[in-house]
């Protein structure tokens, strides 16, 4: 009897250490998963995505906690996979939040690019544009100037002609007053004569009329 007792206790003892070991075993697995997701749930970058699999974990874990022997080893696993695939969700969030980030930073720097090349075509519009006005105006100038200079040369070849006009007309007068002056000259000489003639008829006595020669008869 005494021989069965102390088996029974040894037994007894066994099972107590068997389940406290368990209980240890039961305890660090609730830890190193609690702890895990406590993890991501603090982490800065991922801890705010993937909320619905983070609960999900954490009620994997609670039922871990509260498992008998039986279902331990199914609760485990799930527990691990709902942790694993908390975490998977919240880097994939991540991964796809950066992606949308950099997809928008790329269009806007395409936007930004656009827009860029946008003013710098409209400034090149603008200085075409005035290229273009200034070419015209001075053109405009040009043919402004053209006129002006065509009417200056026609003014010009107007006043040649009328001064060669008025310097044929000066010589003709001129020619004209020489003739004039010429015949006055000649006029007063003529008179001058015709005064020097007279008056030396004047005070001249006239001759007297010469007496023929005898003509002497001719010897034979």
């Amino acid at each position: 009897m005494k021989r069965f007792n102390l088996i029974f206790a040894s037994v007894a003892l066994a099972l107590a250490a068997a389940g406290s070991a368990h209980a240890r075993q039961d305890d660090i697995d609730v830890s190193r998963l609690n702890s895990s997701l406590d993890q991501l749930a603090n982490d800065p970058s991922l801890g705010n995505y993937a909320q619905a699999e983070q609960a999900r974990a954490r009620d994997a874990i609670n039922r871990l906690a509260q498992a008998g022997s039986h279902e331990r080893a199914h609760d485990l696993y799930l527990a691990e996979r709902r942790v694993d695939l908390a975490k998977a969700a919240a880097q994939l969030q991540d991964a796809q939040t950066k992606l949308t980030q950099l997809d928008r930073e790329h269009d806007q720097i395409l936007l930004d690019n656009s827009r860029r090349d946008a003013e710098m075509a409209r400034r090149e519009l603008e200085r075409q544009r005035l290229q273009y006005q200034l070419a015209q105006e001075e053109t405009a100038r040009l043919q402004q100037q053209g006129q002006e200079y065509s009417q200056a040369a026609d003014q010009a070849r107007a006043e040649a002609e009328q001064a060669r006009k008025l310097a044929a007309a000066q010589s003709k007068v001129a020619k004209a007053a020489r003739r004039e002056a010429a015949l006055a000259a000649q006029a007063a000489r003529a008179m001058r004569s015709q005064m020097q003639d007279g008056s030396s008829s004047a005070e001249t006595p006239p001759a007297a009329p010469k007496k023929p020669a005898k003509k002497h008869p001719a010897h034979p």
